[in-house]
């Protein structure tokens, strides 16, 4: 029934209704953390889903349920089995803080995670929105999101033209995502308006002629959604430059360091890398006490990060004594080809650089 006395909440019930008779036919109800969706697998997937498509989260999600199904199984994993499961998906800080998290929850919530928004905050590597999204999605709790899709999906209905990640438009937005919120069927909705971000609500060329809600959307009815959102101001990414070194013994095994466990690639494992300005052979005898031989030295690699360029200089070595001149340690060992791909956790450029390095 419409209610003329208030048209901006008639406004909300229908894109809420709109949005839900969308999802009933489109959605996407096949995921597989949306079969039997507990918390657990829940939380699993919406953290391997923080800047990460769909597409790619699946095969990972996968292998990861059938290693870890549950939450102790993965408390009481060691942090090298949860990196190298999560190798090639990126954000390594997310599974870190995921298994960090869990060995939290294990020890302070009766083997089992929380149960309220705020005790999830508190969790490492969760926010408001994805633990509004895990309450919602597996609880039904009654929690706003604002993940980048449905902040490109609530921006375009207001036309806003300031960049989202203003503090003052991002409140803005948090209150439209909770006004627009139904009585009912919260997990639907949730998942709902996120689906139509990722299939309809595109950030280029979206399908706006299919869109559930076009009729509230200034963007559309304006004709230019592509205009939105605007992009955050252009910032010039500095460069930095590191010299890797790919050492090798007789056995034709390379040598690899365990990062440390805060900064880039925190806690995973890479190459020993030599100071910019100091000569390899040099550096080499002085840091292991061994010479090198047949040195050579590979093309550069660019791995982009959000606030830098890194630039790699790899560089080939022949070490010329034996395996045993280098000791393996809890911060080094020595690696033969992809034997061990998903018992270590390995950055995206090291283990390209490795499969390079093994087809020689």
């Amino acid at each position: 029934m419409q209610n003329p006395e208030n048209p901006a909440a008639e406004s909300k019930t229908s894109f809420s209704q709109s949005l839900l008779a969308w999802f009933d036919t489109y959605g996407r109800k096949n995921l597989p953390w949306k079969q039997n969706p507990t918390l657990y697998r829940i939380w699993v997937s919406e953290i391997m889903l923080q800047q990460t498509q769909v597409a790619t989260v699946i095969p990972y999600y996968q292998r990861f349920i059938h290693r870890f199904p549950n939450l102790p199984s993965l408390a009481n994993a060691s942090v090298d089995e949860v990196l190298g499961l999560w190798t090639g998906l990126g954000y390594y800080a997310r599974a870190r803080n995921l298994h960090r998290a869990a060995q939290l929850a294990w020890r302070n919530y009766g083997n089992e995670l929380p149960h309220t928004l705020e005790a999830f905050i508190e969790l490492p590597g969760i926010g408001r929105s994805t633990a509004g999204a895990i309450l919602a999605l597996a609880l039904g709790q009654r929690h706003p999101i604002l993940d980048g899709n449905v902040k490109r999906v609530l921006v375009r209905q207001q036309a806003i033209n300031i960049w989202p990640g203003h503090p003052q438009i991002k409140k803005q937005l948090w209150q439209q995502a909770e006004d627009l919120l139904p009585v009912t069927r919260i997990a639907d909705y949730t998942q709902a308006i996120m689906d139509l971000g990722a299939i309809i609500c595109t950030r280029h060329r979206p399908s706006c002629l299919y869109c559930p809600v076009k009729e509230t959307c200034q963007a559309y009815i304006q004709g230019s959604p592509n205009n939105y959102p605007q992009p955050r101001p252009r910032k010039s990414l500095p460069l930095r430059t590191t010299v890797m070194l790919m050492l090798l013994n007789s056995q034709k095994e390379v040598l690899l360091e365990r990062r440390p466990p805060t900064g880039i690639w925190g806690g995973l494992w890479s190459f020993p890398e030599c100071p910019t300005q100091t000569e390899p052979t040099s550096w080499c005898q002085e840091t292991f006490n061994c010479t090198i031989e047949n040195i050579q030295m590979w093309p550069l690699v660019r791995h982009s990060f959000t606030h830098f360029t890194l630039e790699i200089h790899p560089i080939v070595a022949q070490i010329d004594q034996k395996r045993e001149q280098i000791m393996e340690s809890e911060g080094r060992i020595w690696y033969k080809g992809v034997e061990v791909m998903n018992q270590l956790g390995l950055p995206a450029p090291i283990l390209r650089l490795l499969e390079q390095l093994y087809k020689e």
